[in-house]
């Protein structure tokens, strides 16, 4: 399972000119599922997304989570990150999970974030979706499992 973690201060995401998700401060979460991905994958990455210190202090040091500082998730399916590039001139999408063992872990992972008190809003899994932010800093991190 592997996520891109950026820090927003707002994001939205739209499918078909309806706004489906939208947050303030927190984090957008590009989330991509492959095959071997199980629960436990997505278990321990939203221990670590909540945890992570990543919020500045009063000494403008990275030392608050996204819990200490009461901030949002937008998570937003995306197979694309499975995408291997290293031959050809086309992504190959063959490391990315099929749609039906993907959607259930990714609903899986946004509940489990739910249940760490994070509001939680999502774009439509396997919709085309256009997305909105305002990175913060920028801070963006690659957190896989």
């Amino acid at each position: 399972m592997r996520v891109v973690l950026q820090r927003s201060k707002e994001a939205s995401v739209t499918v078909g000119g309806n706004i489906t998700g939208a947050i303030n401060n927190g984090y957008v979460l590009l989330v991509g599922i492959t095959h071997e991905d199980t629960e436990k994958e997505c278990e321990w990455l939203a221990d670590k997304i909540v945890n992570l210190r990543i919020f500045e202090d009063e000494e403008c040091k990275m030392n608050r989570s996204l819990l200490d500082v009461g901030g949002a998730i937008l998570s937003i399916s995306q197979f694309t990150l499975y995408g291997d590039c290293s031959k050809g001139r086309r992504p190959n999408f063959m490391n990315a999970a099929k749609p039906e063992h993907a959607e259930g872990l990714y609903m899986h992972f946004n509940n489990l974030l739910k249940e760490k008190g994070i509001q939680v809003e999502t774009g439509i899994f396997g919709a085309m979706m256009d997305v909105k932010l305002i990175n913060d800093g920028p801070v963006t991190l690659v957190l896989e499992r």
